[in-house]
């Protein structure tokens, strides 16, 4: 009886989300039971710094407040189960929450207890299954150093932040050296002085018409730097022919990129469909965790999300020629093999591709929202391309001589679009920029030739791509916290966004001017690089986690203790809004709190009055009249509501304009495009102008 008892026993497979548990429960039938731990159960109290700096920096985990429930379940399961598998993310804080999870559920670490799986497919879990392993205690330890240290960080120097500047600031080993390089960009772009220079073209006409650029004079390179030599220059070039001088024609290759990483991917989705990077990483959770299809069940579409790493399994790679081979044909196929930038630390995981080739992102767009769709559609189209065969160009190099002078026009032509046809890099046109057919020694007809004044431009602000890009160049970082950074940068009011670019506020400015003066090592990018160097040793090289925070620690307690002493109250001017408080008759000031800015009476703390701070965009609301203003949402999102609210609901996403709809009578709202300036509001309506 007890042997039948014990073999009804099911077996226990702990996973991080509710929804992995869903679709993993139905890969593995009813033997198996999966549960989620919904992320952390275990971690360093948010009340106090929770470690032992005087005992060896012995970490003080307790279990997370909230998670009592959930703990106790887990407990619960893993004691009627016959077996325990910890199936939580396969990367360092995927393994980190395996240990705690083993230590809270009294399991031994070095038995076979910790599966990985870097897709979730029914055949990825099913041979996970079969190959359970210890927990790697190396990567464990690389992810309490990051801890440890992070904690050091932000929870010594931002209390000081607090006293000094304002109340919650933050300031991070990683988030401080980002808003360093946002910073340092900012100021080049104002200590920017531009310079003049010309540039000199000539437009031909044989069959078409086509422009070339003055390039040399007598045989080298020059500058024009300002109308004089210009007008010099074309002066001379009225005496002369222009003549065909050398032709020089050869076939040109573009390969494929490779698949996507973490980073490359964040790039891509922000340049390509506008995501922002907390959002890429969001969507492509939801389509690596499992998404209901219609004729295939929950499945998961992507590989693990979280990666470094270029590489491609055989067994993918093999579906992929497949595919190809099937639906384009041996010519499109390419066996392409992509090397990763660092060594084999980063390498645990494969670069980020469809789980399942065969589901062309157009045949299952009906079961995905339209974010899901972009981000698969932009993975999928990614992957393919990589295996795929290079563009095939024919180039053409043109010279035309006028005297001493050298003029240069070049064509292509797409000869075999190979990658192209899944994954486009330019923009439509851009592959087919033809010349006429020219004959060495023939004269050209001149049309025009012109000189243009351009004058240098400053270096651009940093993007949310653009800076995740650096990042990645300066090993600033890793795949799981681009996001988190940009996110924070902005929470703070360091940051804000002008359309697509990361503006750094005076706020920001004080914070890393303070930080730059006392901190030096925290905002160094070298040492930044270095320390997450450090992390990949303990991983790769099992080097003591404790000895690399002991390095770092000596000089940075120094510092902390001369920040304390140094580091004058930063006194912010006091700003008025223009308003008297309507209680006392004092003026109202802007203040920040912790949802943003606000006005408050300057008689506090006799007065207590605050409202909020509106701005007006001078457009009557239809409904009743009042003024239009700017609000936010409740995740920040800014749109443009009646000031008579809650009595008037009237709102839109679009910035009002003073002009009426001529179709309709609604108001008009801004929406930019290549055609158009503004757009009704009315959803029904489909004026455009």
């Amino acid at each position: 009886m007890a042997t039948a008892k014990a073999k009804a026993k099911k077996i226990l497979v702990i996973v991080e989300s509710p929804s992995k548990a869903k679709t993993i429960g139905k890969f593995l039938g009813s033997r198996y039971k999966v549960i989620a731990s919904v992320g952390h159960v275990r971690d360093l109290p948010k009340s106090k710094l929770g470690i032992d700096v005087d005992n060896d920096f012995e970490p003080q985990y307790i279990s997370i407040r909230g998670k009592g429930d959930i703990i106790k379940e887990l407990k619960k399961e893993a004691k009627n189960a016959s077996k325990v598998y910890l199936a939580t993310d396969p990367d360092r804080e995927g393994e980190a929450i395996s240990w705690h999870l083993a230590f809270l559920l009294g399991i031994d670490q070095d038995t076979p207890c910790r599966i990985v799986f870097n897709e979730i497919t029914s055949k990825a879990i099913k041979e996970a299954i079969k190959h359970p392993r210890p927990i790697d205690i190396n990567l464990v330890d690389a992810q309490q150093a990051r801890r440890v240290l992070d904690r050091l960080v932000g929870y010594q120097i931002s209390p000081l932040l607090w006293r000094k500047v304002r109340r919650g600031l933050s300031a991070g080993r990683v988030q401080s050296a980002a808003l360093k390089i946002i910073c340092d960009r900012e100021n080049e772009i104002k200590n920017f002085k531009p310079e003049e220079y010309w540039i000199i073209n000539a437009d031909f006409k044989k069959d078409k018409i086509f422009t070339a650029k003055l390039a040399e004079h007598q045989g080298k390179k020059f500058s024009i730097d300002n109308k004089e030599q210009n007008d010099a220059i074309l002066a001379e070039l009225k005496k002369n022919p222009y003549i065909v001088s050398s032709l020089d024609e050869k076939d040109r290759m573009r390969k494929a990129p490779a698949p996507f990483t973490t980073s490359s991917m964040q790039q891509d989705a922000a340049n390509k469909v506008n995501f922002s990077t907390r959002k890429t990483m969001m969507v492509a959770q939801q389509l690596y965790e499992g998404i209901e299809i219609k004729g295939h069940g929950t499945i998961g579409l992507v590989s693990y999300i979280r990666t470094d790493s270029v590489r491609i399994s055989d067994e993918a790679k093999a579906q992929a020629r497949e595919y190809i081979l099937k639906k384009m044909g041996e010519d499109y196929y390419s066996d392409n093999v992509y090397k990763n930038r660092k060594g084999d630390v980063q390498d645990a995981h494969e670069a980020i591709r469809p789980s399942h080739i065969e589901l062309d992102p157009e045949e299952i767009k009906d079961s995905l929202s339209k974010d899901q769709y972009k981000l698969y559609k932009l993975i999928w189209n990614r992957f393919l391309a990589s295996q795929m065969a290079p563009a095939r160009f024919k180039a053409v190099n043109a010279g035309i001589s006028n005297g001493d002078y050298l003029f240069k026009a070049t064509g292509s032509k797409l000869v075999f679009d190979g990658f192209l046809r899944v994954y486009q890099q330019t923009k439509d046109g851009e592959e087919n920029k033809l010349l006429p057919h020219l004959d060495k020694g023939e004269q050209l007809d001149l049309i025009k030739v012109e000189g243009v004044q351009n004058f240098t431009q400053p270096p651009a602000r940093f993007t949310e791509a653009s800076l995740v890009k650096d990042l990645e160049d300066k090993d600033i970082g890793r795949p799981s916290t681009y996001a988190p950074i940009v996110a924070t940068l902005m929470d703070r009011k360091y940051v804000t966004k002008d359309k697509k670019s990361l503006v750094p506020t005076d706020l920001g400015f004080i914070v890393i001017d303070m930080m730059q003066h006392y901190f030096k090592e925290i905002v160094d990018t070298g040492f930044t690089a270095q320390m997450e160097e450090n992390l990949d040793d303990i991983e790769a090289k099992g080097v003591r986690w404790k000895s690399v925070i002991e390095d770092f620690y000596g000089d940075f307690k120094k510092e902390l203790d001369v920040a304390e002493e140094e580091i004058q109250k930063v006194e912010f001017e006091v700003e008025l809004t223009g308003e008297t408080c309507e209680k006392c008759g004092k003026p109202m000031a802007v203040k920040h709190g912790r949802f943003g800015a606000f006005a408050a009476c300057t008689g506090y703390p006799e007065c207590k009055n605050t409202k909020p701070i509106v701005q007006s965009v001078d457009v009557k609301c239809p409904k009743c009249g009042k003024d239009i203003v700017m609000r936010r949402s409740k995740r920040g999102r800014v749109f443009y509501g009646c000031s008579g609210y809650p009595d008037c609901t009237q709102s839109y996403w679009n910035k009002p304009v003073d002009k009426k709809c001529p179709k309709c009578g609604s108001l008009l709202v801004e929406k930019k495009t290549k055609e158009h300036k503004y757009a009704c509001s009315n959803s029904e309506c489909d004026y455009k102008e």
